[in-house]
């Protein structure tokens, strides 16, 4: 229904202190790394997204998700948000920090080898 809607608004937010860290010249393994957090999010989330134009749960005119239109259909798009999408935000986050520090360690590695 709109568990697409949580990993987007992350996306929004990690581009936002993308921006903010990067004009900050903050440096570091993970904020250089925050340009691949955002493209997997926005990524996922435009695909999530055209699935559920496929199956018909958005739709083009107001309200925009079929699931806004009764008060029961939006108490489960609220739960599913909630479980759902929390669920594959922080499940792609967390895969993003495995990412990071595998890569982090690659480095080393390679550096070490160099010396």
């Amino acid at each position: 229904m709109a568990c697409f809607t949580v990993p987007a608004a992350e996306a929004i937010v990690t581009k936002v202190a993308e921006k903010t860290l990067h004009a900050d010249k903050v440096e570091n393994a993970f904020v250089k790394r925050l340009p691949w957090l955002t493209k997997m999010l926005a990524g996922g989330s435009v695909l999530l997204a055209f699935e559920h134009v496929w199956h018909g749960e958005v739709q083009p005119f107001f309200p925009f998700l079929t699931a806004m239109s009764s008060a029961e259909d939006a108490a489960e798009m609220l739960h599913e948000m909630g479980t759902v999408g929390v669920g594959m935000a922080v499940l792609v986050s967390a895969c993003w920090a495995g990412m990071v520090i595998v890569s982090e360690r690659i480095m080393k590695k390679d550096t070490a080898e160099e010396v």
